[in-house]
């Protein structure tokens, strides 16, 4: 008998959640992702000074006079190139979250991240470009898909958010489990079952809103804090998973059952687009939502902030 992590490669597209390309190349995943936490653990790895390095040369060929933001993003397609050499699939490569409420600037800068890409000669066809799911986000997201450059929409915590990114086109979202059901214990919940873990019920829930309308955005669980939480999902389009979590299910010889089905979702009547406003409204009823929302925000942000300083010349 396999494995229970060859038994998930049959239902769900895996995904390394790391930048550690030595991880990566052991792991042998399809697809890869990064966001701004991943990329300063990056930076602060052995070779990360020559990484750093080789983004300001990088970005001073594009601008002699390169700024932090050109550097950033030079940043994410050094690193993101030398994943690509690595698996078959995607990487994604996140937006500077200070930027989650500026619909233009995130649009400028992902075009910004591809261009440093095609410089280094990679196929900019397998970048997804990540880009958190506020409002504006949103619509940046639904600018970059019209131009045939594919997205990511993460930090998404509700299927209001999920039917959104759909409706606008989105490649694939990033539905978070780990953080809902921290939020939840924080709250006093008391979880027995993995059937009752809120996390899992949104992806859940999130997986049927979008099959049973036909919408073609592919969903991607993130945030595990369990092989138990990964397991109750087998069978989403794809899981991105952190190297530790993998190598557990790689070491468990036990069954694992296919949990979600596409075929076996009943059909949905189309809804109309969201409206900003119901959009607004929604999240701001949604406590955990628009909390977690904010605090991804922030957190992704505090560390873009670090990696600015890792990234000025003198540092």
């Amino acid at each position: 008998m396999t494995d229970k992590r060859a038994q998930l490669a049959r239902f769900s597209t895996l995904v390394a959640d790391t930048g550690d390309l030595d991880t990566i190349l052991q792991l042998q995943p399809v697809d890869a992702t990064t966001n701004p936490s991943l990329m300063l653990s990056v930076a602060r790895y052995p070779d990360g000074p020559a990484l750093l390095q080789q983004a300001r040369e990088l970005a001073a060929r594009i601008d002699a006079e390169a700024g932090l933001a050109l550097c950033n993003d030079a940043f994410a397609a050094v690193v993101g190139q030398r994943i690509l050499a690595a698996i078959p699939g995607w990487v994604s490569s996140e937006v500077d979250a200070r930027l989650s409420f500026d619909r233009a600037a995130t649009v400028a800068r992902a075009r910004q991240i591809l261009h440093c890409y095609e410089l280094l000669g990679a196929d900019t066809g397998r970048v997804l470009i990540k880009i958190a799911a506020t409002w504006e986000g949103l619509q940046a997201a639904a600018e970059l898909e019209r131009d045939g450059i594919r997205c990511n929409v993460t930090l998404v915590f509700n299927t209001t958010q999920a039917l959104a990114a759909a409706e606008r086109g989105a490649t694939l979202i990033s539905p978070f489990v780990g953080r809902i059901r921290d939020w939840a214990l924080r709250q006093g919940a008391v979880i027995n079952d993995i059937d009752d873990d809120p996390g899992v019920q949104s992806v859940r829930a999130i997986f049927r809103a979008l099959k049973g309308r036909g919408l073609p955005t592919l969903v991607m669980g993130a945030s595990f804090r369990s092989t138990e939480q990964i397991e109750a999902l087998a069978g989403c389009d794809r899981l991105t998973i952190a190297p530790s979590l993998l190598d557990a299910l790689a070491q468990d010889p036990g069954t694992l059952q296919r949990q979600l089905d596409p075929a076996q979702v009943p059909s949905l009547d189309a809804s109309a687009p969201l409206t900003e406003a119901a959009f607004r409204w929604a999240m701001n009823d949604d406590a955990m939502a628009s909390e977690l929302l904010a605090d991804g925000v922030r957190r992704f942000a505090r560390d873009q902030d670090a990696l600015d300083q890792l990234l000025e010349p003198s540092a």
